[in-house]
């Protein structure tokens, strides 16, 4: 039994081998035979590869008992060789295949992953692993030959290959001829139903022994494996085995062998009535159909049926001919094959090769004679061979050299076809240096040199007098004025303020930091090929004549970076290619739309260079567009990218630019692309004239129009307008910078020379000495006696017994010290110095603020008290509504957050900084250290170090004040998630306009849609009384009222019942059911529910609704409905961002209900559990925070409780009537933990 069992395993392995067709093992073990062998071992490396496969699968069926290894003293081995090399590549090779199984995979199925194009060994693969040399003319013909380069190692790999893929796809016919398989072919569907062929025709003549024997043999290899199965046989009537499809099983096996046993034959072909019956059934996902005589109906009819059945359906036909030799079967059964997207197999006892003209096989000899093809074709490369290069192709491999483009063999970077990837699109719309620069230029912040000087700027003047009687000349004040160059050539008379041009030297500083940005900016990404593109309609030519052939790909991949970067911000773009003659992309201008740009991307790879320059032809087609001009689309911007002058002369190019741009505000935008060619022989020139006189061509047609040029090269840029401008700025910040510090030394210079001025002078320039501190001693206790406050409180008691008035309770003594030094003096002020000016004290002199000697100490240590008995606050009794008002969160947040509550725990405990150092206490003369950070528990308040002026009953106390609030807010968010305003949010506006998307992809909810725009109408306008209209938008736009109305009672019925027809179909514009609404003039606000972008580009969309509401205000509020988009989303939130409107978005998963009760069930303990969802729209956000905000706190303040002892009272229960109470802390009791008035640190 044991040995049966092992034939029987290695049997079963044999034939999976043969399914399986390119096993990665196999194809290693080939690789590793084949390498190094001659043409003639190649062709018998299979074999052995078979042989010893077959053998290791028989081995392994005995495999020995593992064994340890002693790895104890072993290396470890390098990563490069931890795996053969072989692995890689199948795992590169199968890196886009899908995995299936192949025994269960239709021959179409299987050559998408095992073709020879999926496996790249087509004609075209082989020509690209040539190496091109460079193209050469023909001196007889002038034509321009391609030659190519191959290395013998790459021909003789490629060739091993096409043998390989061709026993590859040998063995898999092989497979597909085992079994029932040559019978019936592969049958695919997991619920099959099989239509049998009983006819006289079929069945009679002793046939029916032989069909039955086939169809047991069908039903125990393929059908069985299925999930359900349906027999029904016909003739001129239909018979059934069972009357709905039934799950397979052994029961359900027997009973179709049983049906197929008792099948008798019948009368004709009656095949229609068959197919009437079957297309009924609803769980069938394939229909396999067997016919052996022609059907009683025409193939016409047969197939017009099944067409019209199948719309809708996805149920293909397995049509088998079985051992029919009538044409006219085969043709019909082909037909219904095709037109069902199934597929057709023929079986014919007597023709072996009737069998090889199904669908399965004979897509797997179409792959064979391909490749033998292609190795027919190396064959005759081989010809051509010398040493180890193919110097020459000729015959298929020129032809195939023929077809492609020059630029096939050019370098392309990775990723070069594939799709754009587009930044995200914004409002941001660039300027050019010009225009930035006058917000952002010296003059546009102020920070022109002559703008600084010129308020203390005076001009040399000559005037008479009237009052002396003579012609006075103003003269220049050495001590105080300097002369100062002015910009109109003249001097003038200029007072310098060292401060202030100490900051204007900062200031320029930062301003040359942002030019050099600016300038970065301008010389990245694709503005360093471009420039910026700063119109909203642009127009971009591209220069493809002969000479740019080289630089195709480098074209190509600037304009992918242009469409990538910076297209995706305008409104309308086209381009135009030229050579000999110019060629649009599309007829006029359109919108710069994700979707359009990958058109655009696609039409960029098709290009191909041919011809001269005809550049005036591009640019007419580019200005001259009626087309554009009736739909009022005017052309802004166009930009020219070329490497080389126009073939038209200068003089006329300029003179046509100047007449197209004039009154119409085009600027015409060059860009030279420096290529390098030197070579004058072969291939026409890249330029007809030399680098510097195309640039100045360039330069001249950019800047008649008024536009700007560009010139770089691969390795950076060489010329732009926009950064000459920046770096012209540049220079006058220096300019202005080295002027200002010639003033400031000119100044300093001045007040340097000692020896020029007198003595007195000398005194008057030294700078005064700095106020030392003053050092206060101890004094003695006074003694007890009444103060002079207390005195003069006294003595207005005893003239007036009423109320003291407030005035005389402010009235306040002078200080001791007051009297002694200045109060009881008589103040003489000091004559005023005539020796030199005010203006001449020495400007570098710094001023510093000093103690008063004669403070008053006592209003001092008011202040300090006051300053900080703020720190010890009560804390506050919560008072919020029961009631929810009809507030957005943020204004109700306004009115009872936890910080205008006062429950700000931050605030409340954080009282003076904890520094646990020295410092230098001025009043007291001397270092004084903290005392009480041993006493006093320290909490860490935003960073801070902080002593807790809490104690622990107040801690309790604001728990309980803080819990109060949280379930408030807890009741709020219930409300915030209940009725309409879960998907709508919460009305708040009187005259609104609710905006509904019925487009395509609303269809799965609008069941739900329609019964929450019932509740929104009940629940919230009707009781808000609010004036409203609906409008629903999908292609097209459709309102409920004209206008919007009151919402009565009878006009809630009517929205409601046009709510309920509402139908979801079509596209998403978004953007004309905004304009709608704002046609009313009454609307205050719009309510726009989505499920998904618009049609338009989100830019234009955020753009257009700008424009609508300059004059308006009408905030445009967003409810993002079961959309998982993020970009959709973004847009959204952007649109009510900048309308001042709300976003909100719909949540599904979240239970508020639950969560309040779990949250109040547990105590607040924990933060964390049950755990607050991140809200996206803006109502639950603000909402949610301020909840996770109180669930801190009270957690913040459980903490802070236990950092006092545990057997601490109250101080009014066990200290009252005292200033102090004992704390034992760190080690020690004390007494100092006391409630003053002011904090001690």
């Amino acid at each position: 039994m044991i040995r049966r069992y092992q034939e029987q395993r290695s049997s079963d392995s044999e034939d999976n081998l043969d399914e399986t067709n390119g096993d990665s093992l196999q194809q290693n073990e080939a690789d590793e035979t084949a390498s190094g062998e001659s043409e003639s071992g190649e062709e018998e490396a299979g074999d052995d590869i078979t042989r010893k496969l077959k053998g290791r699968q028989y081995k392994m069926l005995q495999l020995p008992e593992w064994q340890f290894e002693n790895t104890k003293d072993s290396v470890e081995p390098n990563d490069l060789t931890v795996t053969h090399i072989n692995q890689t590549h199948d795992l590169l090779r199968a890196k886009h295949m899908a995995a299936a199984r192949a025994d269960e995979q239709t021959s179409e199925e299987w050559l998408n992953n095992h073709s020879v194009n999926d496996m790249k060994l087509t004609m075209q693969d082989l020509v690209t692993k040539g190496k091109a040399l460079r193209p050469q003319t023909d001196k007889t013909t002038g034509e321009v030959q391609q030659h190519l380069s191959f290395d013998a190692k790459d021909i003789n790999e490629f060739e091993y290959r096409l043998h390989m893929a061709i026993e590859m796809y040998t063995k898999r016919i092989k497979w597909m001829l085992n079994g029932s398989k040559r019978i019936f072919g592969l049958i695919k569907g997991n619920n099959v139903a099989v239509a049998m062929d009983c006819s006289e025709a079929n069945c009679g003549f002793g046939r029916m022994g032989a069909f039955q024997e086939s169809l047991i043999h069908l039903i125990d290899e393929q059908l069985a494996q299925k999930n359900k199965i349906y027999l029904m046989s016909f003739g001129t009537e239909a018979h059934t085995c069972w009357p709905q499809p039934r799950d397979v099983n052994c029961r359900i096996v027997d009973e179709a062998k049983a049906f197929v046993g008792n099948l008798q034959p019948s009368g004709g072909c009656n095949l229609l009535k068959a197919m009437k019956q079957i297309m009924k059934l609803k769980e069938i996902d394939s229909i396999l159909l067997l016919l052996g005589s022609v059907p009683d109906q025409s193939s016409d009819i047969l197939c017009d049926y099944v067409r019209q059945m199948g719309i809708g359906k996805d149920m293909p036909l397995h049509t088998v001919t079985y051992d029919c030799s009538n044409h006219l079967t085969n043709m019909t059964l082909r037909n219904l094959a095709n037109e069902s997207g199934g597929r057709y197999h023929c079986y014919m006892s007597s023709s072996e090769e009737q069998i090889y003209t199904g669908s399965d096989i004979s897509l797997l000899l179409k792959e064979i004679k391909n490749a033998q093809q292609i190795i027919n074709k190396i064959k005759e490369m081989r010809k051509g061979m010398m040493g180890n290069a193919l110097i020459s192709i000729q015959n298929e491999i020129s032809m195939e050299v023929a077809k492609l483009p020059s630029s096939r063999f050019l370098p392309r970077p990775p990723g070069h076809t594939g799709p754009l990837h587009l930044e995200n699109t914004s409002k941001f719309q660039p300027k050019s240096s010009a225009e930035w620069l006058i917000q952002n230029g010296l003059k546009g912040k102020h920070l022109d040199l002559y703008q600084v000087l010129s308020p203390n700027a005076y001009s040399y003047k000559e005037e008479f007098i009237p009052v002396i009687r003579k012609t006075v000349q103003s003269q220049v004040n050495e001590k105080a004025m300097s002369q100062f160059h002015w910009q109109d050539g003249t001097m003038r008379n200029v007072h310098v303020d060292l401060t202030q041009m100490f900051e204007y030297q900062k200031h320029l500083g930062a301003q040359v930091k942002l030019y050099e940005k600016r300038i970065d900016w301008l010389s990245s990404a694709s503005r360093r090929i471009w420039g910026t593109i700063v119109e909203e309609n642009v127009v971009i030519l591209v220069d493809l004549s002969v000479c740019s052939s080289s630089y195709l790909v480098h074209i190509q991949h600037s304009l992918r970076l242009l469409m990538e970067q910076q297209l995706g911000t305008k409104a309308y773009f086209n381009i135009i290619s030229f050579g000999s003659t110019a060629r649009k992309w599309q007829p006029t201008m359109i919108q710069a739309t994700p979707a359009n740009l990958q058109l655009a991307w696609q039409h960029v790879l098709e290009m191909q260079c041919a011809g001269s320059r005809n550049f005036m032809d591009a640019l007419r087609l580019a200005v001259q567009n009626e087309e554009e001009q009736k739909h009022n689309i005017d052309v802004e911007g166009v930009y020219l990218l070329t490497s080389g002058i126009p073939d038209q002369p200068e003089d006329l190019t300029m003179s046509y630019v100047e007449e197209s741009v004039a009154g119409r505000g085009i600027k015409l935008h060059t860009i030279l692309f420096n290529i390098d060619d030197y070579e004058t022989n072969g291939l026409l020139p890249g330029r007809w004239a030399n680098i510097t006189k195309t640039a100045e061509c360039l330069r001249n047609l950019a800047h008649c129009s008024g536009a700007r040029f560009h010139w770089f090269r691969e390795t950076g840029v060489i010329e732009d307008d926009d950064i000459k401008l920046i770096m012209s700025e540049i220079d006058k910040a220096i300019n202005f910078s080295q002027k200002c510090a010639i003033l400031v030394d000119s100044v300093k210079r001045k007040y340097n020379y000692k020896d020029k001025w007198s003595g007195a002078y000398l005194e008057e320039c030294t700078p005064l000495p700095l106020s030392q501190p003053t050092r206060f001693k101890a004094l003695p206790a006074p003694e007890l006696k009444h103060t002079a406050l207390s005195l003069a409180r006294m003595q207005i008691a005893e003239k007036n017994s009423e109320q003291t008035t407030e005035a005389d309770l402010l009235w306040k003594p002078r200080p001791s010290s007051a009297g002694q030094n200045g109060f009881n003096k008589e103040y003489t002020p000091k004559p005023p110095r005539v020796s030199r000016p005010c203006s001449a004290k020495d400007p570098m002199q710094r001023v510093k603020s000093s103690y008063k000697k004669n403070a008053d100490l006592r209003s001092t240590a008011e202040k300090t008290a006051k300053k900080y008995s703020a720190v010890t606050k009560g804390i506050s009794v919560a008072l919020l509504p029961d009631r929810e008002e009809i507030l957005t969160s943020k204004e109700w947040l306004r009115l009872y957050s936890l910080s205008k509550l006062k429950l700000d725990l931050n605030k409340l405990v954080s009282g003076p900084e904890c520094r646990h150092t020295e410092k230098t206490v001025k009043t007291l003369g001397k270092n004084v250290t903290a005392k009480y950070c041993s006493i006093f528990p320290s909490v860490n308040i935003k960073g801070s170090i902080r002593h807790l002026q809490l104690l622990p009953h107040e801690l309790s106390a604001y728990e309980t004040e803080a819990s109060k609030v949280l379930k408030r807010y807890l009741k709020r968010l219930q409300w915030l998630l209940s009725g309409s305003r879960r998907i709508f949010s919460t009305i708040i506006h009187r005259k609104v306009a609710i905006l509904i998307d019925t487009s395509g992809s609303m269809m799965p909810h609008m069941e739900e849609l329609k019964k929450e725009l019932a509740s929104l109408i009940w629940n919230q306008l009707f009781k808000l009384q609010a004036r409203f209209n609906l409008i629903r938008f999908s292609g097209t736009c459709d309102k409920w009222q004209d206008e919007i109305v009151d919402a009565t009672e009878m006009n809630c019925h009517d929205a409601v019942h046009w709510s309920s027809r509402l139908v979801a179909s079509g596209n998403t514009c978004t953007l004309d059911a905004v304009d709608r609404a704002f046609e009313d003039e009454s609307v205050e606000a719009i309510y726009l529910l989505t499920d998904g972008k618009p049609d338009h580009s989100t830019s234009m969309v955020l753009r257009e609704v700008a424009k609508m509401n300059e004059d308006r205000n009408i905030s445009v509020n967003t409810i993002s409905f079961n959309c998982e988009d993020s970009t959709a989303n973004n847009f959204l939130k952007m649109l009510a961002v900048e309308t001042g409107g709300r976003y909100h978005r719909v949540l599904k998963d979240f239970n508020v209900d639950r969560f309040a009760h779990k949250l109040l069930t547990e105590g607040f303990k924990d933060t964390e559990y049950p755990h607050l969802p991140a809200f996206e729209g803006d109502d639950l956000r603000l909402l949610g925070n301020e909840i996770a905000l109180a669930r801190k706190f009270i957690s913040d303040s459980r903490t802070y409780r236990t950092m006092f002892p545990n057997n601490q009272r109250r101080p009014d229960e066990a200290f009252a009537g005292r200033d102090t109470m004992p704390v034992k802390m760190n080690g020690f009791t004390t007494r100092n933990l006391h409630r003053p008035k002011s904090a001690l640190v």
